[in-house]
């Protein structure tokens, strides 16, 4: 199969200026990216991820690649951009839609939910899916999702609803305690009056979104409803009304198979269980 390089759009995002700039010059040179990561001695993996603005590079590759391509620090000037930037522009339309939902639903597979994740959690999370990461490009994601995390305490909140697998509860993410703290983070947010969590059990056997990772459904007033579909390492956002519509089903399939409220913060109390040390016997 033909590699096909991301499509970037260096007009939306520093981070798709950043690697549209090493695409460029890197085609300019006629170079691979196998021999550029050895001029610069990179690694290949890495450097294809930030060429296809997925990943931030480490700080010490700019001056490389403008001392690489003789382009007088353009290459450290936009990497200063893109490393404050909260957030890639695959995701920037989602989130700017979140801000501005009066419903937000969610399912998710494996991870609890982004919006009722804590610091550590996410911390962890960040660090298992961006293994290559920089710290700071770590504690940047990290920070930006729990800031995202205001819209549950504003005056007017949004009519939040979350579907989560029954495999979010018995992944130890960060450890024992991170997984535990999680698990009280979730029954707590669940007793707010504008927020319903529901747990998928490995009981229903097969179901409509087995194949996927997170779904969400956000209901903006006055604008067409859209969908938004998240893997490990990509994002689309639906705003075909047929696609959406077709999402929507699926997401109420999942809502009338999953648990009640209230057996599903039993299933969440009972899973907290099994990160609870045991006391130690007397001796």
């Amino acid at each position: 199969m033909t590699f096909q390089p991301r499509e970037l759009f260096p007009d939306r995002s520093a981070r798709d200026l950043f690697g549209a700039e090493i695409r460029r010059h890197r085609e300019k040179a006629d170079m691979s990216l196998r021999r550029l990561s050895e001029v610069l001695n990179y690694s290949k993996s890495h450097l294809a991820r930030i060429e296809g603005a997925e990943s931030l590079p480490y700080d010490d590759l700019p001056a490389k690649l403008d001392a690489c391509f003789g382009t007088d620090g353009m290459f450290a000037r936009v990497y200063a951009l893109a490393k404050n930037e909260p957030f890639p522009g695959k995701y920037r339309r989602m989130i700017e839609i979140e801000k501005r939902a009066a419903v937000i639903e969610q399912y998710v597979s494996m991870g609890a939910p982004g919006l009722l994740q804590t610091p550590q959690y996410a911390e962890a999370l960040m660090r298992s899916v961006h293994p290559h990461a920089p710290n700071a490009e770590i504690e940047a994601m990290v920070k930006a999702r729990i800031d995202r995390q205001a819209r549950l305490i504003e005056p007017k909140p949004p009519r939040c609803w979350f579907i989560l697998d029954e495999a979010v509860l018995h992944r130890p993410i960060g450890g024992p305690d991170v997984t535990r703290d999680q698990l009280a983070s979730l029954l707590k947010h669940g007793t707010g009056s504008h927020v319903t969590i529901q747990v998928l059990p490995f009981a229903v056997g097969e179901h409509p979104e087995m194949l996927g990772g997170v779904l969400k459904l956000y209901t903006v007033p006055g604008e067409p409803p859209v969908a938004y579909e998240e893997g490990s390492r990509s994002g689309i956002l639906v705003e075909d009304q047929v696609g959406v519509a077709l999402r929507r089903e699926n997401y109420d399939l999942l809502r009338a198979m999953a648990l009640s409220p209230r057996d599903s913060e039993a299933m969440i109390q009972a899973a907290m269980e099994d990160y609870t040390p045991c006391p130690r016997p007397r001796t």
